[in-house]
């Protein structure tokens, strides 16, 4: 199999910034080549054309599985597996985001809840206080997140298209209502840059 320059330039962008989003470069790299391959690749043809081991082909594809993030296919008469990537990239982001929140966000806010919730405030310095104070903010924080990422779970492609296309718009209504409040009074106007 052969691929072209701008492809190469492409998977080897994607294994990079895989590396920073806490998945290893191989296995973005991987990734990368089954999103812009028209056709299923079975794993000789992955380790052809990224030049790593068949062993590197199969934990990368393992990993991928887990996620969600890859279809096997099999042909009759076929005994190889064929590897190819979901095909809409909303749907791509919906399974890493879902993925990410479970594997990152959740074992935060559950650990912030029992730091919390075994703390006794009564007894505690004001330092202590302060930072249960801080870290319960963090908690609401990323409560708020979390519920925002499963509202957006929920909202079809096109529509999750329709409102990012918004997001400026959206902005500026937000900085309308907040002139209209402190004009009225109810807003004083340094609670804005909190």
């Amino acid at each position: 199999m052969h691929i072209r320059e701008s492809e190469q330039e492409f998977i080897y962008h994607f294994g990079e910034m895989g590396s920073r989003w806490g998945i290893s470069r191989t296995v973005g790299q991987i990734y990368a080549l089954l999103v812009i391959s028209a056709e299923p690749l079975y794993a000789d043809q992955i380790a052809e054309v990224l030049s790593i081991s068949r062993g590197n082909v199969s934990m990368g594809v393992k990993e991928l599985q887990s996620w969600g993030l890859i279809h096997v296919h099999h042909k009759p008469g076929d005994r190889k597996d064929y590897y190819s990537s979901l095909k809409d990239v909303w749907e791509m982001a919906r399974v890493i985001f879902e993925e990410r929140r479970k594997r990152e966000i959740e074992p935060t806010l559950s650990r912030l809840r029992g730091i919390l919730i075994e703390n006794n405030f009564r007894d505690a310095s004001s330092q202590e206080r302060y930072a249960m104070e801080r870290m319960g903010e963090v908690l609401e924080l990323l409560e708020l997140v979390t519920q925002w990422s499963v509202d957006l779970q929920r909202i079809h492609p096109d529509s999750l298209r329709s409102l990012m296309k918004m997001g400026s718009g959206i902005i500026k209504l937000l900085e309308i209502k907040d002139k209209r409040k402190i004009a009225s009074g109810k807003t004083p106007p340094d609670a804005l840059s909190e």
